[in-house]
């Protein structure tokens, strides 16, 4: 079954238009890099904003004010950046209860638990009788990073970086804000729906656009085997990567257009 408000796929010319109108901005070596990252890697917004230096490239010794580099062929992303981990304390997230489920079997011992507890006098407080919330566990995973223009626009990122600051700690962050401090995943979140939105007028493309537009392109257009798809998008289940097998928008739109004509004689 396929999630309401699902992520824009963008077609190849959208994201040709997207990289050309990133250069008419502040940052565009940078935001070239975050757009290749997310279109060509899928990575999650939050896994982007937890990226180090030393996940992409190999520094060399600083020399005479300048500073050398090498991509790395493989990105290796740690469990720790994935999905619902609490990576390097920078992406702590609140929840808060909305909805509640039972199985009948455990809301009828709940129930005898209350009535017991209220018979002896205690204290009930419905916060003790919530169900644990299930954690999202981290799952890493290696990502080539053989792909010409995602290489490019790294390369022309870190020059950029290392150019004004020849210091840079291999720890640093790989993304910095133009405040000059790390992304939160909700700040990322903002400023590629800014890049997409309102930069290139794509309607409902997200952070989460460049994830799927790669997964839909992985099993509509190569027809690669889900299991593939699953290493790349680093999920547990294949269940969720099989929410990628919804036909995007393009085709749909496509569909509705030739069937329209076939009833007009």
């Amino acid at each position: 079954m396929s999630k309401t408000g699902q992520a824009r796929v963008l077609t190849p010319e959208q994201f040709a238009y997207l990289l050309s109108v990133i250069q008419e901005h502040r940052y565009p070596e940078k935001n070239t890099a975050l757009v290749q990252i997310s279109f060509k890697l899928g990575l999650r917004v939050q896994e982007i904003a937890l990226l180090q230096i030393k996940d992409v490239a190999e520094l060399g010794p600083e020399s005479s004010g300048q500073r050398s580099f090498k991509l790395k062929e493989i990105l290796a992303l740690p469990a720790a950046y994935t999905k619902g981990a609490d990576a390097l304390k920078r992406s702590q997230s609140t929840y808060q209860r909305r909805r509640i489920s039972f199985s009948v079997h455990d809301f009828d011992k709940l129930v005898r638990q209350i009535e017991t507890m209220a018979k002896a006098g205690a204290e009930i407080k419905p916060q003790d009788f919530y169900p644990e919330v299930k954690k999202h566990r981290g799952k890493s995973r290696d990502l080539p990073m053989n792909d010409g223009a995602l290489r490019t626009a790294l390369e022309n990122y870190l020059s950029d970086r290392l150019a004004s600051n020849p210091s840079l700690k291999k720890s640093d962050p790989l993304f910095l804000t133009q405040k000059g401090g790390p992304y939160s995943p909700n700040t990322l979140q903002e400023h590629f729906a800014l890049m997409q939105r309102q930069w290139a007028r794509i309607e409902r493309a997200s952070s989460h656009s460049g994830r799927r537009t790669l997964m839909t392109n992985i099993l509509h257009d190569q027809k690669k085997s889900v299991k593939i798809a699953q290493k790349i998008a680093g999920h547990v289940s294949p269940s969720t990567t099989l929410i990628y097998e919804e036909p995007p928008e393009e085709s749909l739109a496509e569909a509705l257009h030739t069937a329209g004509f076939s009833y007009i004689e």
